[in-house]
Parts: structure tokens; sequence; C-alpha cells
């Protein structure tokens, strides 16, 4: 049995893992990290980089449908239909995978960082042992960076199967199902219900709250909920699941009632191809028992500001961890942060800003404090708008048939931005320059100051400050 010693044990190689692995091989640590299945993780390789991809492809398709109408669309027409290959679809989302982990392993070893393939058996807090007999390798380190990641909630009621699937299944669909149930109506369900409706699944979603997207106010979701409206996507909110079963034509009915129905005689039950689950995600955290480090009674590990557990030289990060959003960029942060901190730097996690994107048609996107938020946290406001028909470059795009617009959110005493949201198609584009105003503290006078390019959507976000300042100059 092999032993092999190092500074730094990383376990998982997701969007956290191998950052971390990166930069503490960059800084002369001595590294391992160790993976169970690809570098690359939930993100890239079942979660955020397919389903993106998958995204684009309806996209593409969608418009294609449109050329293909009889009366064709921009001037342009395609003699017949478009035609949907879904094993060929999840052939060319898997090149990009395949492409983005080799890259990522490339990167690992660029840095000097040793990736294991297997998966890590904490012998303590500071050991594992990796495989079995005398094949099995066991890493002793002075520094642990657990970076376990999520796994999908699974409903006990209704396990996984052949018919009932996670996320991880929805990528890797090789037939396009005619009828989908999406139980859970948050950003991941949303995502792929309105990828297969684009691609040409009947879709129903089923809600338990009053509302789809209910971590957004009602008026960012509204063109959202418009779009799902025209795009004939079902929708029953207020309601609960109850479970499935299967038919005797193959296929699997949903059950389901309304939320303060008592007489389950008025249960509703939709029968589809496939259900898919996405009530959200848990903490991957079973397995480390034998290291000793602190859980809440939610399953994550309790970290300080450092990330820092428990035990001494142990730290966790990304969604494994009680600190901070379950998002890949907030793995991402954490696990450089925590490298540099191993070696010496003085870091803390402390955000003024952390964006939040839905992929959707339209895309959401949230920075900082909304106004209700920004008004109950006792902030005196001011709020400017400014929508996307009346920018040029969305209008060459098409964005504005979304009826988005963004939002800016502003102290009305001294001007400092408080909080930047937009809805509408591509939106997601303008993230960056939100997230980095909110983090240098700028003022709505330093974004009205800036000169943006002509003709780009992100004159949108120098508009929508002038609309908050009052003279909005492209928009009444």
């Amino acid at each position: 049995m092999e032993t092999k010693k190092c500074q730094v044990l990383v376990i998982g190689a997701g969007p956290g893992g191998y950052v971390a692995a990166i930069r503490a091989g960059q800084l002369g640590l001595k590294t391992i990290i160790v993976e169970g299945e690809k570098a690359g993780g939930t993100c890239l390789i079942r979660g955020c980089i397919p389903s993106k991809a998958l995204i684009h492809a309806a996209h593409r398709f969608h418009d294609l449908a449109k050329h293909a109408a009889k009366e064709g669309h921009m001037g342009i027409s395609i003699p017949g239909p478009a035609e949907l290959n879904m094993a060929d679809l999840v052939g060319w989302k898997e090149n990009i995978v395949t492409r983005l982990n080799k890259g990522v392993e490339h990167l690992l070893k660029n840095a000097g960082a040793e990736l294991i393939n297997g998966w890590a058996e904490f012998q303590d807090a500071k050991t594992v042992k990796i495989g079995e007999g005398k094949d099995a390798i066991i890493v002793q380190a002075e520094h642990v960076i657990l970076a376990n990641g999520s796994v999908p909630i699974e409903l006990p009621f209704m396990p996984y199967d052949e018919h009932v699937i996670s996320s991880r299944e929805a990528l890797s669909l090789e037939t396009l199902p005619k009828h989908v149930a999406i139980v859970g109506g948050g950003y991941i369900g949303l995502e792929l219900g309105i990828t297969f409706r684009m691609l040409g699944s009947e879709v129903t979603v089923v809600e338990a709250m009053d509302s789809v997207l209910p971590i957004f106010d009602k008026e960012i979701r509204r063109p959202l909920e418009i779009s799902i409206k025209k795009q004939k996507i079902k929708t029953h909110l207020g309601v609960f699941a109850k479970g499935a079963e299967p038919t005797k034509d193959g296929r699997i009915q949903l059950n389901f009632i309304d939320k303060n129905e008592k007489d389950e005689k008025k249960m509703q039950n939709v029968v589809v191809d496939k259900v898919l689950v996405t009530v959200g995600r848990k903490p991957n955290s079973a397995s480390l028992a034998p290291t000793g480090v602190a859980l809440d009674e939610r399953g994550f590990v309790k970290v300080n500001e450092r990330c820092e557990t428990n035990m001494k030289g142990v730290y966790a990060i990304g969604d494994v961890c009680d600190s901070g959003e379950m998002l890949a960029h907030v793995a991402s942060f954490q696990g450089e942060m925590v490298a540099e901190i191993i070696a010496g730097k003085k870091r803390a996690y402390d955000p003024v800003a952390v964006p939040a994107i839905v992929f959707t048609e339209p895309e959401i996107v949230s920075v900082g404090l909304s106004p209700e938020e920004a008004e109950a946290a006792g902030h005196p406001v001011i709020v400017g708008k400014f929508p996307l028909g009346a920018n040029g470059r969305a209008l060459t795009q098409e964005a504005e048939k979304s009826a988005g617009f963004i939002r800016i959110c502003a102290r009305e005493d001294d001007h400092r931005i408080l909080g930047i949201q937009g809805v509408g198609t591509h939106i997601s584009e303008l993230v960056g320059e939100w997230t980095l105003a909110l983090e240098m503290g700028a003022l709505l006078e330093d974004v009205a100051g800036t000169i943006h390019a002509h003709p780009t959507m992100t004159e949108m976000t120098h508009e929508g400050v002038l609309a908050t300042l009052g003279h909005a100059i492209h928009t009444a």
C-alpha cells in the first residue's frame, strides 16, 4: 500500500476544489487533489456547463423553427422543418464537457498539483485512503480542503428510477420525452423545463409556493411568468407532489394536491414520460464523520469567515459548507482564498455582492439588494429602470421581445448603488459590471460618468443609472 504525504489535500475537483488545488500549486505548496469522477465536478460535468449547452441548442432549434414557418423570419426561410436528434445533441454537449475536463486536468498538472482519481475514504481528519487492497493509496496531509460539493435532494416518497429523474439524468436523455413534469419551480427546474419546451416537449411545472422563482420579487419575475404562459408551459402553483406511479402504457403518473386541501379524494394528476425532481440540493457530507468536523442540522460543514472548520488545518468550501450561497463562483472564490490562507496570506470571505443568475428565457440576474430589501434594511431608496426595448443592440438581437428591463437601486442621500436586477434575453452578460460596481462601493455618478460602448447592451446600465438620477436620455 503506497503512502503519499503533502502539504495540501483537496477532496473534490469541482469548481471550488480544482481552483484551490491550482492556486495552492502556484504558491509552491505540495498539493494532491482527489476526485471520484471527472475533474470539473457537478458544475462542469453534470450541471452548469452541460445545461447551458442544451439551453443554447434549444434556442438555436427554436429559432430554426421560426425560419421554417410559412412566412419565414427576418427575411430568412428554410424549406422544411428542423429536425432534432437528441442523441447527437447530447454527444455535442459531451464533447464540450470533455474538452473542459481535459483543460482542468492540464491546468492542475501545470500548477504542479497531483490528481488522483478515486473515492477518498477518511481515516481521520487529515488522512484518506483511496482504493482497496494492495493498489490502495494512503494520503496524509498537513492541511485539508473539503470541496465535496452537493447532490440533488431525492424525495423519500418518490425515489429516482427510470421515470423519476434528477437534473443529472435530464442532461443525458438521448430521447426527447414527449411530456415532462417538473417538481419544483426554482431555477434548475425552470431552466431545464424551458429548454425541453423549446426542443419540443410538453412541460408541466408543479410548485409548492404560490409563484415560480419565489426568491425574486414580483416585478422581476413578471416577464418570465408571461413568457412561460406564452410558451404554453402549464404551471400548478401552491400544490404538493404526493408521489408517482407507473401506468400500464409504460409512462408515469405524477400525483399532486393543493397544499391547503385535506381531502385526498381531490388529488390531481398528470401522466408524463419523465418526472424531473428539482426541489434543491443538499451538502455531500455523509462521508465526513471520521474527520470530526462539525455539521449543522442540515448537514453543512460549519466554517468561519476563513472557511476554517472546528478541526485545525481543515477547511471547507463551496456547497458543502455553511458559508455563502450554493453557487459555482462562490466555491471558486473560496477555493482560491483558502489556498492563499494556507500559504500565509491574510484573506477572509466577506463579499459585498454575490451575483445570482437564472438562465431561463428570459434570463434573470440579481446583484445586491432589491428595493424592498433595501427599504427593509433602513436605506432611503431611489430606483431607476431602463427597458431592453429602448436599446438598439437589444433590438438587433430581438432581446426586447422578452419585455425585459434593468433596475437600479441606490441610496437617495449619497447615491451609493445598493443593488441591480435585470430580466431579459442575454441580460446575464451584464452582470460583471454590476457586481464590480457594488464591490467597489460605486456611486450612481461613477457609472454615469463612464463612457459605455455603442451599440452594446451595456449601455442599459448607463441609462438605468441616468434614470435613477432622473435624466435618462433614451427613454421618457
